[in-house]
């Protein structure tokens, strides 16, 4: 409307004032499955694929582990699997060897455009991974990040592909 003021709260909260909180909301492990099932999708798995497993460790997510296999349809195999493999799950933490040199090594079975999902823990968390070390040693490998997505509590995926086909 032409000529018509908008009056603007510009306000700031006093140290004081109390937060206005809405309804509480408690998580369910329904609503961890979904998220992790969430993840396991927008990673395009399909059954019958093939998933190599690196750097796996007590550690790892035992809930998106799980629900890989679910959706392939097959066990995680690890390092030492010797034939074509659809994708690489790898996991990394501060201390670990070079993660470009982790990342070369997944790539060694990987069939043409599979990619490789380079999972550490969130920040705030023992062995966390800056962001762009990742990135680096992906470049380094000849990978490039599409995307970065929280799994669980504890760890933090990078979904990374070959640089020819990030476009």
């Amino acid at each position: 409307m032409r000529g018509a003021s908008t009056v603007v709260d510009r306000r700031v909260k006093q140290r004081d004032e109390p937060y206005e909180r809405g309804p509480a909301t408690v998580a369910t492990q329904e609503d961890a499955k979904a998220a992790v099932e969430a993840v396991v999708a927008r990673l395009g798995l399909k059954t019958g694929q093939i998933i190599q497993e690196f750097g796996y460790d007590a550690d790892a997510d035992a809930p998106l582990r799980a629900s890989i296999e679910a959706a392939t349809g097959e066990s995680l195999v690890d390092e030492d699997f010797g034939d074509v493999t659809d994708g690489s799950l790898v996991w990394f933490r501060d201390g670990d060897d070079d993660l470009a040199d982790l990342l070369m090594d997944a790539q060694t079975l990987l069939d043409d455009g599979a990619p490789v999902v380079v999972c550490v823990p969130k920040a705030g968390v023992p062995g966390h991974v800056q962001p762009r070390d990742v990135q680096e040693a992906a470049s380094l490998a000849g990978l490039n990040g599409t995307s970065t997505f929280v799994i669980g509590g504890t760890w933090t995926a990078t979904h990374l592909v070959d640089k020819g086909r990030s476009k």
